[in-house]
């Protein structure tokens, strides 16, 4: 006999289930609002794209191209894993890359880690460089990682997230952004965050930096721990971004990039906090936000929320002015975005407990009497059409047990359809939260409703 298997849902991932999906499906229409407004239009992009891109963009030698992205063959596997594939090729020229190299490059798919790869591989596809000014893309879905499942942070999570792309790279754009990401924040209701900025420099400046700082974090290499001895020689810049209580007072002790910033990037970071200023956006300086991202220049910012502990960052982005180019792009063309992680923002507005009323069910539809039902599907379906949410039970029920199940759901109203009234055309609304009864014909009924709709009763 075949032993019986309960299935759940694969570690790091979850279900959403109805009662919590109410809260993300206004967090995200809410961004689409807000988004909207300052031009930003949606894009949806796929779920898995060539595993090359986010090798070339996001870096080889970062944590999630090296140990979190899910990738898989197209085709059947060869010997060759898709890791040992991925670290042999990069230490090649592209110019020298085989033709057997680029099939087997092109045989390896990834679920996506992240959406501005895909965003810009998109933009260059499809030739959006050629459009007018700027071009500016929102994106809202679920991104996939293997990584250690804790508070608020999945395998699969999920993302609200926007690009600007075109041929400026004014300080402006950028605190803009900021500008429409904070005023989203407040309208859900996130009013517990912090803005950090930061500038990493660029092609010019930031190498010069990265040398000089790993020349200092070899001097204490025997003092750190293991990852930030390997980050040492393969992405410098996290280091600073290590969490491990003992390395902090080394880290404090290091060069700061806003030291080592061109002419350039020192005026720019300039500008752009003279923008906030003017929008009157409060920030922190940061002097260690380098974000984990290869591609990223000059600007780089995060928001944090309360309620999350030390793992509290809702949003990060930056500035990256040539990831463009990198992926076979037009030269010239610059680029900022963000990601908001949709779980850690939404968990800190369950923690705050300032959720908003969101809608329910609105009117449970009592019919008691075969002559009734005629009446009652009719009814139910005027509702919806003016939309209502409407419950109109399958199958007759006694009068008291119709109420209680309408209770039960949460209804605000029960519209009470017997013979009676199905006959008369005049019906009884009950308001459930105080028990109020009115009569009302069919046309009084609907401009009774949608008045209380209206003043948000």
């Amino acid at each position: 006999m075949t032993e019986k298997r309960q299935f759940q849902a694969i570690k790091g991932t979850r279900d959403i289930l109805p009662a919590e999906s109410a809260l993300w499906n206004w967090f995200e229409q809410t961004a689409r609002e807000i988004f909207e407004t300052y031009g930003f239009r949606d894009i949806r992009l796929p779920i898995f794209e060539e595993t090359w891109l986010f090798a070339r963009s996001i870096g080889e030698e970062t944590d999630i191209v090296s140990k979190e992205m899910f990738t898989f063959f197209k085709r059947s596997e060869p010997e060759e894993s898709p890791k040992d594939l991925m670290q042999r090729l990069a230490r090649q020229p592209a110019r020298d890359l085989r033709e057997e190299d680029l099939r087997a490059l092109g045989d390896l798919l990834t679920l996506r880690p992240e959406a501005t790869a895909g965003s810009v591989r998109a933009y260059i596809e499809h030739g959006m460089y050629t459009q007018p000014g700027n071009v500016k893309l929102y994106y809202i879905g679920p991104m996939f990682r293997r990584e250690r499942p804790q508070k608020g942070r999945y395998r699969q999570f999920y993302q609200v997230g926007a690009e600007v792309l075109g041929p400026s790279d004014a300080p402006a754009i950028d605190a803009e952004m900021l500008e429409m990401l904070l005023v989203f924040f407040e309208r859900v209701g996130l009013t517990k965050t912090t803005l950090y900025i930061n500038s990493i420099g660029c092609h010019e400046c930031r190498p010069k930096y990265v040398e000089l700082l790993r020349e200092e974090l070899r001097k204490v290499k025997d003092q750190l721990g293991a990852d930030s001895q390997r980050r040492i020689e393969t992405n410098t810049l996290r280091v600073l971004d290590s969490k491990l209580p003992h390395e902090q007072a080394i880290i404090e002790k290091l060069p700061r990039i806003s030291e080592r910033l061109c002419e350039a990037c020192r005026e720019h970071f300039a500008k752009l906090k003279d923008e906030l200023k003017l929008r009157n956006i409060a920030y922190q300086e940061n002097w260690r936000l380098v974000r984990g991202l290869d591609y990223y220049t000059r600007t780089t910012f995060e928001v944090t929320a309360a309620g999350l502990g030390s793992q509290n960052a809702v949003c990060g982005g930056g500035r990256y002015d040539g990831l463009v180019e990198l992926l076979g792009g037009p030269a010239g063309i610059k680029g900022i975005g963000f990601a908001i992680g949709t779980d850690r923002a939404i968990l800190s507005l369950q923690e705050s407990g300032h959720l908003p009323r969101l809608p329910s069910l609105e009117v449970f539809v009592a019919w008691m009497g075969a002559t009734a039902y005629p009446v009652a599907v009719g009814m139910a379906r005027k509702l919806r059409a003016r939309g209502f949410s409407v419950e109109l039970p399958p199958e007759e029920m006694k009068f008291k047990k119709s109420l209680g199940l309408a209770d039960k759901l949460g209804a605000r109203y029960a519209l009470i359809i017997g013979e009676d009234e199905a006959a008369s055309g005049t019906y009884t609304l009950k308001r459930l939260a105080d028990a109020q009864q009115q009569k009302f014909s069919e046309s009084a009924l609907l401009e009774h409703l949608v008045s209380e709709r209206g003043q948000g009763r």
